[in-house]
């Protein structure tokens, strides 16, 4: 029997910080550092606040040039933040960041967009922005992760084939380890998402796949376009 998914009313929803409020307990009992901590948390809730409006203007107006522009916005933030990890990053590191991202993530979403679900019309937004901002993110993390390996490695003494490989293999981890934790340890969030929603399991497997794939592929290649942009990176002394 399809079930729709409720609407969780405001105070029901606060009741999901209590389990939140638990941990910054235990960071303040161990004299741990939490203004980091809370300063996430009032930033996710603010974020997911404005963008729940923004999102329902955007669907509502359902334009090409309104969603071109918040797709660049997207790609923009995310290589700004994936270089948080990297020491004192350069504008050179962010014009690579920006780019491997931006390749990476091009090249996936129109062979998802176009080639897996035939978007029509092909910015749909309802479908392209959180399918792009799934995207983003892992190609964002890739790059963060790949970065600071890389440099790490670098400054260590390691030849660029040395630090390429052993920074492209841990930028990996994360996106093998889901691979292999799907179905199994977890069910992803598209995946959960759709069953609360009342979507068959079958229909929801089908497009944990697509996601996956979509992930992994946007990870390996943001990685991959990264690490080749900085080939000359450790010749010019980064990090000097």
């Amino acid at each position: 029997m399809e079930q729709t998914l409720a609407t969780i009313p405001l105070i029901n929803l606060a009741i999901a910080f209590v389990p939140v409020s638990l941990v910054l307990i235990i960071l303040a009992c161990w004299s741990l550092p939490q203004k980091r901590t809370l300063h996430a948390i009032v930033r996710m809730l603010v974020q997911l606040l404005l963008v729940g409006y923004v999102l329902s203007y955007i669907f509502e107006n359902d334009n090409a040039w309104v969603i071109g522009v918040l797709l660049l916005v997207m790609v923009l933030f995310s290589s700004w933040i994936a270089l948080n990890n990297i020491e004192s990053p350069q504008k050179s590191l962010f014009r690579s960041a920006f780019l491997a991202i931006f390749v990476s993530s091009f090249i996936v979403l129109l062979m998802i967009t176009q080639g897996v679900l035939t978007l029509n019309p092909w910015y749909q937004p309802q479908t392209m922005v959180p399918l792009a901002g799934m995207v983003f993110a892992n190609g964002m993390n890739s790059v963060s992760l790949c970065g600071e390996r890389f440099f790490a490695e670098v400054n260590r003494g390691a030849t660029y084939i040395q630090a390429r490989n052993i920074a492209f293999k841990a930028s990996m981890i994360p996106n093998t380890n889901a691979l292999f934790a799907v179905g199994i340890v977890s069910l992803p969030g598209m995946m959960t998402g759709q069953i609360l929603a009342g979507v068959s399991p079958f229909i929801a497997a089908r497009y944990q796949i697509m996601v996956m794939c979509m992930i992994f592929a946007s990870a390996g290649l943001a990685s991959a376009i990264f690490l080749v942009l900085n080939r000359h990176k450790p010749i010019n002394g980064y990090g000097n």
